[in-house]
């Protein structure tokens, strides 16, 4: 038909082979742990031969850079469908169980997203930028709850970070420390909106 666009295949296959190998990597650093990531062993698992691998990534670091981003975007749709209540407390919770369940059900992404377990690498802008859209929605929920200043974030980043560690450390595949979430957001709402009212009396 006239004026139909014509289909990139040669694009669409390379956009398939970009998503294999992405598929190849998460399996093979779920399976060897994060740091093992062996262009040689990757190469094996999509059928091709290592120096292959550069026609779609320029190096080891941009598959991680490219994982990242997949995994900040997979956050962010997490995130974006935590629905908004106008209970400040329930709203917390609701976001602290998304990011807590969210690191713990795959703790190498976590250890790619929120740790600094790759000496030398860091995201690109752009796969650094979806991870702060998500992290300004934390931020947002908190201001909507009349938690505004920079150590109320830090706090809350903390103590669910604190959970998530001890969750993956020491009961992985339990639930152990995932079931304190909703006490500790509790504790952490009532001491920084203690705060912040004491604050707003000077």
């Amino acid at each position: 038909m006239l004026g139909t666009p014509k289909r990139d295949r040669r694009a669409e296959r390379r956009e398939a082979t970009r998503a294999e190998i992405l598929a190849a990597a998460w399996d093979l650093v779920r399976d060897e742990g994060l740091a093992a990531l062996a262009l040689r062993d990757l190469a094996g698992r999509v059928g091709m031969q290592a120096p292959s691998l550069y026609s779609y990534f320029d190096s080891k670091h941009a598959i991680y850079d490219a994982m990242f981003a997949q995994g900040a975007e997979e956050f962010l749709e997490r995130e974006r469908a935590v629905e908004a209540t106008g209970d400040a407390l329930r709203d917390l919770k609701a976001g602290a169980r998304v990011f807590v369940g969210f690191c713990t059900e795959d703790p190498v992404r976590y250890q790619l997203m929120f740790q600094r377990f790759i000496p030398g690498f860091e995201p690109s802008p752009e796969s650094y930028a979806i991870a702060v859209e998500g992290l300004q929605i934390v931020r947002t929920r908190l201001a909507t709850a009349g938690l505004t200043d920079p150590s109320d974030l830090d706090l809350f980043t903390a103590v669910t970070a604190g959970l998530t560690n001890q969750q993956i450390s020491n009961d992985p595949g339990g639930d152990r420390w995932v079931r304190l979430v909703d006490e500790a957001i509790e504790m952490y709402f009532d001491h920084v909106s203690h705060r912040t009212k004491k604050r707003a009396r000077k």
